[in-house]
């Protein structure tokens, strides 16, 4: 029910109180009159009621109105309650809500009820929810885009990068990451493959390796003794090799292994090569080339997410729309995960609550202080006005029965 309403209902219900007094007032008078002229005792009986009646219905009336202004107008003390105590009503109705609303016994039952990782499963399944989230979400983001400054960012970038690389031993880091990589046994995949092309090299180019041995070989061996050599060494060497991509556990592999080690302790150890790479490390990240690869990577990445998010069918919005999916679909299946999150919602704001309930008191403490009197009265006239004509109407009925009581007990035994 809006304002307006609420406006005409409680003229209504004044009107009717009102109505019922100045009937009061009527009877009240034509009794007086008649009993001048008639002596009959039920006129006494009428006028006894209807004189109660108006002293309860003004008594009412004057009750009901210095809640919300003065009487007539006059500025008769402890009248206008509401307007004069404004602040102090903020206070205790905001301290009400706060100890009678939100406290730890009132809010948990209500906590404890809250799922909303099903809802939330059943909304992201929607294709059209999942478009509007990412649409929003990807203009929040080309938002943020625009508004970054490109110097402040590749500032930023180069910065970091000039810190991290500050405390970090090239030679270590390449030196571990060899370590690595031979614990692995990620090395016998290249020694395998490198067998590999060189064994196949020497059988396509065999060519090659006879051309090489008549030129160095003496004029006076004959040509095809030559070529028995050349041939006798590429298959050889072509044997060699194919026993070694073969036989994962050739002596050849543990003697590079073996010299791999020997040089990854060597680069972690050994000054000169720390003070190799920070040479190179210093020459590569100079200032004016930092920052120049700085805003090189920033415009890169820029670049790509503003394409990215601006295109309806992106690579960047499928894999986010794939993955919505996913997580709608386990939202709604995975109990586990369903137990988590709605566990971690309760607890965030049951704490939450807890936490700020002084707020809820003081946001109402404040916004009632801050109503003009009279705005606050009218507010609260509004909502409660029709209830209160009702004591009018009531103090006027029960008026006019104790005034009939009263004359009734003094007409008959005084």
């Amino acid at each position: 029910m809006n304002d307006e309403a609420k406006r005409k209902q409680l003229r209504k219900y004044k009107a009717f109180a009102t109505g019922l007094f100045v009937l009061m007032a009527v009877v009240f008078i034509i009794t007086s009159m008649l009993q001048k002229t008639n002596d009959s005792h039920w006129i006494g009986y009428v006028r006894a009621f209807s004189e109660a009646a108006m002293v309860g219905a003004l008594a009412d009336w004057f009750a009901v109105t210095a809640l919300f202004r003065h009487p007539l107008g006059l500025p008769i003390p402890h009248t206008n309650l509401i307007e004069n105590s404004k602040q102090r009503l903020g206070d205790n109705l905001g301290s009400f809500v706060v100890s009678n609303f939100l406290s730890p016994q009132n809010i948990r039952p209500y906590i404890q009820k809250i799922k909303i990782s099903n809802f939330v499963g059943e909304w992201l399944g929607k294709e059209k929810n999942q478009e509007v989230l990412i649409k929003n979400l990807s203009d929040i983001v080309l938002d943020i885009l625009n508004k970054l400054d490109d110097s402040e960012v590749s500032q930023f970038i180069s910065k970091k990068v000039s810190e991290m690389t500050d405390n970090i031993k090239l030679n270590a880091l390449l030196g571990n990451g060899i370590n690595y990589l031979l614990d692995k046994k990620d090395h016998q995949k290249i020694i395998t493959n490198l067998s590999k092309q060189i064994k196949d090299y020497i059988i396509e180019n065999d060519e090659m390796i006879q051309d090489r041995v008549k030129k160095g070989s003496y004029s006076f061996i004959p040509s095809f003794v030559d070529n028995k050599i050349a041939e006798k060494i590429a298959n050889g060497l072509s044997d060699f090799f194919k026993e070694v991509e073969e036989d994962p556990e050739h002596e050849i592999r543990g003697l590079i292994t073996k010299r791999i080690y020997e040089f990854s302790t060597e680069l972690k150890d050994d000054p000169k090569w720390e003070d190799e790479f920070k040479t190179i490390k210093n020459e590569l990240l100079k200032n004016d080339k930092l920052n120049e690869y700085s805003i090189d990577i920033w415009i890169s990445i820029k670049n790509t997410l503003t394409k990215e998010l601006q295109e309806d069918q992106s690579l960047l919005k499928n894999y986010l729309s794939k993955n919505l999916n996913e997580f709608s679909q386990n939202l709604k299946t995975d109990e586990n995960l369903q137990n988590k999150i709605d566990h971690w919602v309760r607890v965030t704001a049951y704490k939450y609550i807890l936490k700020n309930t002084h707020q809820f008191g003081n946001l109402i403490s404040s916004t009632v202080g801050n109503w003009q009197g009279k705005e606050l009265s009218e507010k609260l006239e509004l909502e409660v006005g029709k209830d209160l004509q009702f004591i009018r109407v009531n103090g006027t009925l029960v008026g006019g029965l104790v005034g009939l009581i009263i004359y009734t007990i003094s007409h008959f035994f005084l």
